[in-house]
């Protein structure tokens, strides 16, 4: 996959989560965004914003979310002394719950395996051709520490 594949697998991600109906929406980013904050904005007055800490594995996955929650025009912070890896927002449930968890998930699977194999192939190149997983090996025999 390179970047212009990723970037088009990205919109149409954020495009079905704004509910296109047709393929020209589906290549309209800008509308989708559109579409998902205004549903933002409808989802504020029959449900309020509550506090949310999400935790993020990796820089990666925290730079993305931040990203997407900027997009729709939260305001991602955290606390003093908290991790580096926390996000904090203020948020309503039902739209973490139906469209900017499942919307972040989906992003992140993608570029985690664009992240992949980008490493692989640098890795494979540069380093080592055989960038498979180490293999798994059967515990040895424990030695009795007694002698005779």
């Amino acid at each position: 996959m390179d970047e212009h594949t990723l970037a088009e697998k990205l919109r149409r991600i954020e495009a079905l989560f704004a509910g296109a109906a047709t393929e020209g929406e589906r290549q309209a980013a800008a509308e989708a965004t559109k579409r998902i904050t205004a549903r933002l904005h409808e989802v504020r007055d029959s449900d309020p914003p509550v506090e949310y800490r999400f935790s993020m594995g990796d820089q990666w996955s925290r730079r993305l979310f931040t990203a997407l929650l900027r997009r729709y025009g939260l305001e991602p912070y955290r606390y003093a002394r908290q991790r580096y890896t926390t996000v904090m927002v203020r948020v309503p449930k039902s739209f973490v719950d139906q469209t900017l968890w499942t919307e972040f998930q989906q992003l992140s699977d993608t570029l985690k395996t664009y992240l992949a194999e980008v490493t692989d192939r640098v890795i494979g190149q540069t380093i080592h051709s055989d960038v498979s997983e180490p293999v798994v090996r059967a515990e040895p025999l424990q030695i009795s520490e007694e002698s005779t």
